[in-house]
């Protein structure tokens, strides 16, 4: 028996909304809405009329671009100003419910420690201060009688999306060895099933209080330890070389001048660490994650042998 209420998705289309869309679906009146119109409804359309929603959620937003091709005013445009526009449309309207995906770049994009949700905000990419401006509408403006959820996620996986990992997905598919073994850190990830499970618990919940909140599986892993499950998921066994840290470094600084496939900065984000604490959300649902961050991993990288 569906739980009464209506929901909007924003970028339903896109690698998260889809999963939630299938998640929710059973349990929910689910609806989408994207910027090229999902079943006949557009952003514009939605904001020139009245919204009959109960919740919104709102995923949609300019991902952060690794080529470094896309114009800074995108990710204003689509990250703060149309969060904005959603945002006020939802406080003028019957809805009771807000959920924004923002990001944990919102904060930081890198951190020594533990990224916490009381960590000083200081984002350095154009998507972290977008995501970031976002936040700050949103929390200046909190409805006493609505509530309203900030999702900071990291880095997000599941079936048939690798993400970021590409790189690291394509170099151990073709057999290289990971020549980075003598570097050890640590970094959070989050299974796209964990991230549908809590915005699940916070529809069913409506106890939990409105704020900003962390989310990431419950363990972080190591750079060797992902190419380890990478292997296992390609039948192959992991090819790992711990080449002394000083050796790979000057090769790194070398590539800052010659264009050689490894330079500083992605030498740095190859090994650097970020992790999340997702306490804050756990406490709040009161509930084990239904996926583990090996599990969720491995399913993710064997999908691509499909």
């Amino acid at each position: 028996m569906k739980i009464n209420k209506q929901i909007l998705i924003t970028g339903i289309t896109g690698f998260v909304g889809q999963n939630l869309s299938v998640y929710l679906a059973d349990d929910f009146d689910v609806k989408g809405i994207t910027r090229k119109g999902y079943n006949g409804l557009t952003y514009e359309a939605f904001l020139e009329g009245s919204n009959p929603y109960d919740v919104m959620i709102h995923l949609a937003g300019k991902a952060h671009d690794l080529k470094k091709t896309s114009n800074d005013n995108e990710y204003y445009e689509v990250n703060f100003e149309l969060t904005k526009k959603l945002y006020n449309q939802f406080l003028q309207s019957e809805a009771k419910q807000f959920i924004y995906i923002s990001s944990v770049k919102a904060v930081v994009d890198s951190i020594d420690g533990i990224l916490t949700e009381d960590a000083i905000s200081n984002p350095v990419s154009v998507y972290g201060k977008s995501k970031r401006m976002a936040e700050d509408y949103i929390l200046a403006n909190l409805p006493e009688t609505k509530k309203v959820y900030i999702l900071r996620p990291c880095m997000i996986h599941g079936p048939l999306n690798k993400g970021n990992l590409n790189l690291l997905f394509g170099l151990v598919q073709k057999g290289f060895p990971w020549p980075l073994g003598a570097f050890n850190n640590q970094r959070s990830f989050l299974s796209v099933e964990n991230l549908c499970f809590v915005i699940k618990e916070l529809l069913i919940q409506e106890t939990i209080l409105s704020g900003v909140y962390n989310i990431a599986d419950d363990d972080s892993i190591s750079t060797n330890e992902l190419v380890t499950l990478i292997s296992k998921s390609q039948n192959k066994k992991a090819r790992i070389l711990s080449l002394p840290k000083k050796m790979i470094i000057n090769i790194a600084r070398t590539g800052d001048f010659l264009s050689l496939p490894l330079n500083m900065e992605r030498l740095h984000k190859l090994t650097e660490s970020f992790v999340v604490c997702n306490l804050k959300i756990k406490q709040a649902i009161n509930k084990p994650f239904p996926v583990n961050v090996k599990d969720g991993l491995l399913k993710t990288f064997t999908s691509f042998k499909m």
